[in-house]
């Protein structure tokens, strides 16, 4: 192989690529008129709408096996799917958790039962879940979850609270990292991971407000749930590796860049007009572009590396960091850049967005793993600890 082919980017199968254009189009249609701060929540944004009618174009599973109603296309497909969500602002949060992680975590690791229960509902937009991992006082500490699942005659007894839970008031699923075992002084041993349905007696969801005014993150209490055997996940006690596995489906997609991308859009347009089309504008233009377009490669190469079979940690743990980085210099400094203008020439729209995205950016580089997690990985991964 010569030194350019080495240097080659990964680039995006055709066949994948060409899915884009019949995706923009659709969805032009189906988010018009949607405001710009609307869809700066992106896959924060909830609509069950949107998400059956995804369901029914075979866009929600499409890598899963036709056998449980997925796509069985390329993870590039998903891939291009998930940019022009995030691109154009589409409410996707709704089956976003149950398509990226908990669909293929069954896939994996469920029994058969589980795989043609759940995942067919997911691929139709019918099923959603969300994430049982941080709890209170374990911070990013996350082997040392206190929830307990007791294994009893008719499956487990579960007690014990998740928070950070997004969008659990709206799902009808959970999947919960829990202790059948032990204590949280056991570390790793002892963990599995549960189907919990939120619908049954002795769950309490409790939606939190957030600096922005959403309600998306939850707080989940269980006060003697009754689940069958069937809740399992897995084997007992293989529950840290899964979980494991569940957390790299998060770290290295486009969701970890383009956050603040209809924001930076709805500023771009400004930018092109005379009032906004300032020297120091155009310079941050080229901040931005420079690092997003080498981010996006990175990432892309990463899901070349899935694709493979290959697992990489490291390279997705510092996507995740660099990604979200940008992510939340992007609103600063566009804020710095309008600031310095004649107010009543930047649109009231463009100023929304910013509001909004100024204060859900704290969130960025929490979600998915905290930096300083991140940065720990990196630095172990590379030899320096």
């Amino acid at each position: 192989m010569s030194t350019l082919d080495s240097l080659a980017l990964t680039r995006i199968p055709p066949e994948d690529e060409a899915l884009r254009a019949e995706v923009r189009t659709f969805l032009a249609e189906a988010i018009a008129g949607l405001p710009a701060h609307i869809r700066a929540r992106s896959w924060g944004g909830y609509s069950t709408e949107l998400s059956r009618k995804l369901g029914a174009k075979g866009w929600i599973g499409v890598t899963l096996p036709p056998a449980y109603g997925g796509g069985g296309r390329s993870a590039f497909t998903r891939y291009v799917l998930v940019e022009e969500y995030l691109a154009c602002g589409a409410p996707v949060g709704s089956h976003w958790i149950a398509d990226r992680q908990s669909a293929p975590l069954i896939l994996k690791y469920g029994t058969e039962a589980q795989k043609q229960f759940y995942i067919p509902r997911v691929c139709r937009g019918e099923a959603f879940f969300c994430i049982g991992m941080s709890e209170p006082g374990s911070g990013s500490d996350l082997a040392s979850v206190r929830t307990r699942a007791t294994p009893n005659d008719t499956g487990f007894v579960l007690n014990g609270q998740k928070i950070w839970t997004t969008n659990a008031h709206h799902c009808q699923y959970m999947i919960a990292l829990v202790r059948t075992s032990g204590t949280a002084e056991d570390r790793h041993k002892g963990l599995s991971q549960v189907i919990v349905d939120l619908s049954l007696p002795g769950v309490t969801v409790r939606p939190i407000e957030d600096l922005s005014g959403d309600s998306h993150f939850c707080e989940v209490f269980f006060d003697n749930v009754q689940l069958g055997p069937d809740a399992l996940i897995g084997a007992e006690g293989q529950g840290w590796e899964q979980v494991t596995a569940e957390l790299a489906f998060e770290r290295s997609g486009p969701e970890r860049l383009f956050s603040s991308i209809v924001l930076f859009d709805q500023w771009l347009q400004y930018v092109r007009t005379p009032q906004g089309r300032t020297e120091s504008a155009q310079r941050l233009a080229g901040k931005v572009l420079t690092q997003l377009a080498p981010l996006r490669a990175m990432s892309v190469a990463i899901q070349d590396k899935l694709v493979r079979g290959q697992s990489p940690i490291v390279e997705a743990a510092l996507v995740k960091e660099l990604g979200t980085t940008l992510e939340q210099m992007i609103p600063a400094a566009i804020a710095d850049d309008l600031f310095a203008c004649e107010a009543e020439d930047v649109p009231v729209e463009l100023l929304m967005t910013l509001k909004y995205v100024t204060e859900a950016s704290p969130s960025f580089s929490l979600r998915g793993g905290t930096r300083d997690i991140l940065r720990g990985m990196i630095a172990r991964g590379l030899g320096l600890r």
